[in-house]
């Protein structure tokens, strides 16, 4: 691997960064706003004078250079042994700190994208700008015909992509140019090898994970599992977690195995290029220290048992027979890629899902794994603890070890990241962690031949992704503040100069005063201090303002200033302020938007905050929150078309989501039949009518149908209810919308009515039956099987549930089944008071020729009638005298059922 600083000193490098022109124009060049577009110009100029893809090659030569450095000062280490500013700008910038400061805040300012900007501090900045220069330059794209043409679009993705982590929050401008490019050479996917094929699924992956899309994550996750032939299943295995437990219990893991033909040996490894190949480069056998778990219940690890035949995997299906045999506490090595692709995997279930104990139950095995697989790359190892930590600082015997872990790797980040005093950068965030060389770290700083070159550490940093030195910090900081710390959170926030952070630390902690302050502060200045030398110094005391002092706007202001306006009005509770911050971002901040229509919400003003959200989903139309929210509005204000087209656009994004689901079909069944939906942007009637081709109930019916709404919403409760299965209100929905349809789902309404037993039978009883409809069930039955009953009778005095279904549910299918089976072992047991539930299994005993059991039904019955009080008060009443005659009632209907029977 070529020293990055002797690429950039390349005589092309040097045109390229104005180094090579007269002293005049190098003058000139100084001017900081001017510079990226100098840059710019060079490019074409070098693409005239360069023949064929000699420019290709000498553009992408040079950008790989730059984003690499990059990425080792700021995301990997160790630190650069060279000062880029000298490298990259004209000596009279890179000597001048007031002028090389004002270049840096010029192009960290300029990276700002729809009003969302990247760290104020971040170190050498002036590297990823030219990486980034080049790339997105038209001449850096290879002809299609020519080779190397998906290299250079893949090198494209890739700094637009490190773009879009780099800033706080997703742009959607970006995102669209991202995915542009990803479409374009979805076609072209196949490389020079199947592993580098692999590894740029999972860089795929990585980018859907960044922009909330997990479907599509672990779908690319599965073709990359697939083309390398990696095996690795979530099972449960029987082991012991605790020192003093004596009986085995199934425990989670993750067994796996890569491929035979695809082990990478111990002493090399395939780094990536910014273009997604790979390439060997020798490795050294080293990983960052793993802090003992040492507590005096909890092992270090499960001591599983031996493994046993036929295990099954989560989903129940059967582990393949070259993970069955694998000791779990003893697996073998993992080849680097197929490790990053289990921690992509457990990056894209807690992405998304539920920050509880069963999402961290299920993704602490994937990192378990990586880190007891003798991982073989450093960065890896790193990630690998890193997620690890994240799960256990939520647990109370682990959170000490989570803590302290991450402790570790933040000290590891800083002091692998922080360049010696004579390379250190007028910009880089204040280190203030004192030691034998200017930073110091939790664990002993390893030495040079315990640690890992930058070769190695860079070498699947596109695929891993791993957050930068300030991301790392700021985590610690916010696992303070849920932790209490919030003085060492503070000051953590304070030191990287994250104003933003502090002040929602603060405000979580009710100082919303002094939350206010910090944000002015970074805004506006005082009329006194607007006048002295300090009007552009944005950390002026809290004792020497006040909040009604800070009105006069800083010029220029803050690069994230849209940011910390909606904070402010978080704060104030003021639309000024939203508006404030989408008027600064050349109304593209989309979030000033949401916070305004969020707040309209509030104040019940439906259609000011319809048309926030709408005015937000112009800027970022792949917001699936906002389409949900707009929907939600629309819901209540009434506007059912409108709802509906809503939902279908959260659908058609995430189409696992079971809250849109649901909602619209809760806005279908509102449509008169005459209004036709299909006009719609996103035509949501698609949608529900894709998911009825193989329901016969639903796809043969006639196209001019009345109850085509009604359909369309049960067929979307229906999908609602299989996402989320353990929600009784869409099974109550479903169960509600079915029993409208002409004919009705009999089985579907079965299957709706056995869900709600099962979900709210324990704490309701028998109020979760829907009787009416249980009734017309039994009348259904009934009429269509007028000879069920023709069994000969039992001659015993009494006929049991499982009796009933030995003679006669063996013969019996379908409907017929179901229902008797929902009857007689879901809801008898359930029957307490409810006369009318007694009476429905009667009668339904009575349709099975089981006189024995239909005559205990009618004593039930008449003893529930019975129990009621207030009946014995006869007539003095008109309530107990309807009373009095629902008890003669029964006690007559019990009479003639001990006559007939």
């Amino acid at each position: 691997m070529t020293d990055p600083r002797e690429i950039l000193n390349m005589r092309a490098s040097k045109f390229l960064l104005g180094k090579s022109t007269s002293s005049s124009t190098a003058q000139t060049n100084a001017t900081s706003d001017k510079w990226i577009q100098r840059v710019i110009e060079r490019i074409s100029t070098l693409a005239k004078d360069y023949e064929g893809d000699q420019v290709y090659h000498t553009l992408q030569k040079i950008s790989i250079a730059a984003l690499d450095s990059f990425l080792q000062s700021n995301v990997t280490g160790p630190p650069l042994q060279w000062n880029s500013a000298e490298v990259i700008f004209h000596p009279e910038i890179a000597n001048d700190p007031q002028e090389l400061n004002s270049l840096r805040q010029a192009l960290i300012q300029d990276l700002s994208v729809d009003g969302e900007a990247i760290y104020q501090l971040t170190p050498n900045i002036e590297l990823f700008c030219l990486a980034k220069c080049i790339l997105n330059h038209p001449a850096s794209v290879v002809p299609e015909e020519t080779p190397g043409y998906l290299d250079s679009y893949w090198a494209r993705v890739t700094v637009n992509f490190w773009h879009q982590k780099l800033l706080n929050e997703n742009a959607a401008s970006l995102q669209q140019v991202i995915y542009e490019d990803l479409d374009h050479i979805e076609e072209h996917l196949r490389s020079r090898t199947i592993e580098d094929d692999a590894a740029r699924l999972v860089q795929r992956a990585t980018i859907h994970t960044q922009h909330g899309f997990d479907n599509r994550a672990r779908e690319e996750l599965q073709r990359a599992t697939r083309m390398t032939g990696f095996e690795f299943e979530l099972t449960g295995r029987l082991g012991k977690r605790t020192k003093f437990q004596e009986n085995e219990l199934s425990q989670l893991v993750v067994l796996a195995r890569s491929a035979e033909d695809n082990h990478v040996e111990v002493s090399c490894v395939k780094p990536s290029s910014i273009n997604g190949t790979l390439g060997s480069v020798p490795l050294m056998a080293s990983k960052p220290d793993e802090l003992n778990l040492n507590d005096d219940t909890l092992l270090e690890s499960i001591a599983f048992s031996k493994p046993k035949a036929n295990p099954l995997s989560v989903n129940g299906s059967n582990v393949s027979s070259s993970l069955a045999n694998l000791d779990p506490s003893d697996q073998p090595p993992l080849n680097p890629l197929d490790s990053i692709i289990l921690l992509a995997y457990a990056s894209s279930i807690t992405n998304t899902s539920p920050s509880d104990g069963l999402t961290r139950e299920e993704t602490l095995p994937y990192a378990t794994r990586v880190l007891q697989g003798s991982s073989i790359n450093w960065q890896i190892y790193t990630q690998a603890l890193l997620v690890r930590s994240r799960i256990e600082g939520y647990r109370s015997r682990t959170i000490e070890r989570g803590v302290l872990q991450m402790q570790a790797l933040v000290d590891q980040v800083i002091v692998e990241t922080t360049p010696a005093p004579s390379t250190a950068l007028p910009s880089a965030p204040p280190i203030q962690i004192q030691g034998e060389s200017g930073t110091s770290s939790f664990l002993p700083r390893p030495k040079p031949s315990e640690s890992a070159p930058a070769r190695e550490r860079l070498a699947y940093i596109h695929q891993l992704a791993s957050p930068t030195r300030w991301e790392l910090e700021a985590e610690l900081a916010s696992r303070w503040v849920s932790l209490g710390g919030l003085r060492t959170a503070l000051e953590i926030y304070e030191r990287l100069q994250m104003w933003a952070e502090v002040a929602l630390c603060w405000a979580a902690n009710d100082r919303e005063d002094k939350a206010r302050i910090i944000i002015r502060r970074q805004l506006y200045t005082s009329a006194k201090a607007s006048k002295g030398p300090q009007q552009n110094k944005p950390t002026i005391d809290d004792d020497e303002v006040s909040v009604d002092d800070l009105t006069v706007e800083r010029m220029p202001l803050p690069a994230d200033a849209p940011r910390l306006l909606c904070i402010l009005g978080d704060l104030e509770q003021s639309p000024s302020a939203y508006e404030k911050a989408w008027d600064v971002s050349n109304h593209r901040y989309a979030r000033a938007q949401r916070s305004l229509g969020k707040y309209y919400f509030s104040q019940g003003e439906l259609q000011k905050a319809d048309d926030a959200y709408a005015e937000s989903l112009k800027v970022n139309a792949l917001n699936h929150s906002t389409w949900f929210s707009l929907g939600c509005i629309r819901l209540q204000s009434e506007d059912w078309t409108g709802a509906v087209d809503a939902f279908g656009r959260a659908i058609q994004i995430e189409d696992k989501d079971a809250e849109s689901w649901s909602n619209m079909a809760a806005a279908l069944i509102q449509l008169p039949a005459e209004v036709n939906v299909n006009g719609a942007d996103i035509n949501p009637q698609k949608l529900v009518d894709h998911l009825a081709e193989d329901d016969d109930d639903i796809s043969d019916t006639p196209k001019a149908d009345p109850q085509k709404h009604i359909r369309s919403a049960f067929v979307a409760l229906k999908r609602a209810a299989a996402l989320k299965r353990e929600s009784h209100r869409i099974s109550q929905n479903l169960l509600n919308v079915a029993v409208k349809l002409s004919p009705p789902p009999y089985t579907d309404i079965i299957i709706a009515q056995t869900r709600l037993i099962d979900l709210r039978g324990k704490a309701e009883g028998e109020n979760c039956i829907d009787i009416e409809v249980m009734e017309g069930l039994v009348a259904h039955l009934i009429a269509i099987s007028p000879s069920a009953g023709r069994v000969p009778p039992t001659t015993h005095t009494t006929t049991t549930n499982e009796e009933m279904d030995g003679r006669s549910n063996g013969t019996r299918m379908g409907f017929e089944n179901m229902l008797i089976t929902l009857i007689q072992s879901k809801i008898t047991p359930l029957i307490t008071t409810s006369r009318r539930l007694h009476l429905l299994v009667a009668k339904l005993a009575l349709h099975l020729q089981r006189p024995a059991a239909a005559l205990e039904a009618y004593e039930k019955a008449w003893r529930c009638t019975l129990n009621t009080s207030g009946w014995e008060n006869g007539t003095n009443d008109k309530e107990a005298e309807e009373k009095w005659r629902a008890v003669v009632g029964a006690t007559v209907e019990l009479v003639d059922a001990y006559e007939s029977l």
